[in-house]
């Protein structure tokens, strides 16, 4: 039976789990406290039995433990570590790694903002290294972004992305060491011009939603920015660039509208107060519908066979 190794206890850890599990294969989770990677398995068996099966599934042994005790590396087939967004943190754990996990099993990071080139700097197996970025809710968001390192070996690379086209995730391979990878440069160059709308006063948060929501983000769950040019045509795209990019924001700081939030503790649903105020009950029925949207739009990516 193949296994997958997850390090982390926290929210992520299990969502990732949860897609190996879907798909039927074994999953031990590690951390620093066994207790907590207990929590993070039992999280995980109860995320996997809402998600479609993927491929055959038989009877599955799922593992916890503490990373500094667990030896078994017997059939183990992919490393991720889901840690701390603490680069210390990460760079100790993947020394550790270096000597401890046996050369032919790849190892990957899910962190978003430090480069595995970074993270694996002098390492002696680096090249078997890799960043392995999902989104959030990670068991529903089909993306992986599978990021080489200066270092990383590209075929083995390709053989990660395999695995995850496997289980029903939808990799893409980054081929060069860059902030943000792929989905972050792009969500972030829309969100500077969205923030600068609001900052502007030309719309409110609400109205920047609903025009991404109802325009082009309706449309990219049916094709991406580029097959959708190709299907509307370039020239057209064009000449609408010529007048549009000029007056487009190219600031390099945080937009004031957030800069402020941030500074008064309003930081979203998380602090009851963003852009609006959250109620414990409306903060729970949205959640519930966010959910319930992206399971949606994924039955729009998976048919006629894709996704």
């Amino acid at each position: 039976m193949e296994r997958v190794v997850v390090i982390g206890t926290g929210t992520m850890a299990a969502g990732i789990g949860a897609g190996f599990m879907a798909a039927g294969l074994s999953v031990a989770f590690l951390g620093r406290d066994a207790a907590k990677a207990q929590a993070s398995l039992a999280s995980a068996q109860a995320i996997a039995a809402t998600l479609p099966v993927v491929g055959a599934r038989g009877p599955v042994d799922h593992a916890t433990g503490t990373i500094d005790h667990w030896r078994d590396w017997s059939n183990v087939v992919w490393v991720v570590e889901t840690v701390a967004e603490d680069f210390e943190l990460k760079r100790a754990l993947f020394a550790a790694l270096d000597e401890r996990v046996p050369d032919h099993i790849p190892i990957g990071t899910n962190s978003s903002g430090f480069p595995i080139s970074r993270i694996a700097e002098g390492l002696r197996t680096r090249a078997r290294m890799f960043n392995a970025h999902y989104f959030m809710p990670a068991h529903l968001v089909p993306l992986v972004e599978v990021a080489l390192g200066a270092d990383s070996d590209a075929l083995l690379g390709e053989a990660v992305c395999a695995l995850y086209r496997r289980i029903g995730k939808k990799p893409v391979l980054v081929r060069k060491d860059i902030p943000g990878f792929l989905g972050n440069r792009i969500q972030h160059a829309l969100m500077r011009e969205a923030l600068s709308l609001i900052d502007s006063g030309i719309a409110s948060p609400e109205d920047v939603d609903a025009a991404v929501r109802y325009s082009f983000g309706f449309r990219y769950a049916a094709a991406g920015p580029v097959l959708q040019k190709e299907l509307s045509g370039w020239d057209s795209m064009a000449r609408a660039a010529e007048e549009i990019y000029p007056s487009l924001s190219n600031t390099s700081t945080l937009a004031r509208c957030v800069a402020e939030k941030i500074a008064a503790g309003k930081t979203g649903m998380k602090a009851g107060e963003g852009f609006r105020r959250w109620s414990p009950e409306e903060i729970a029925s949205e959640r519930a519908a966010y959910e319930k949207r992206l399971k949606a739009a994924f039955g729009v990516l998976t048919m006629d066979g894709e996704g």
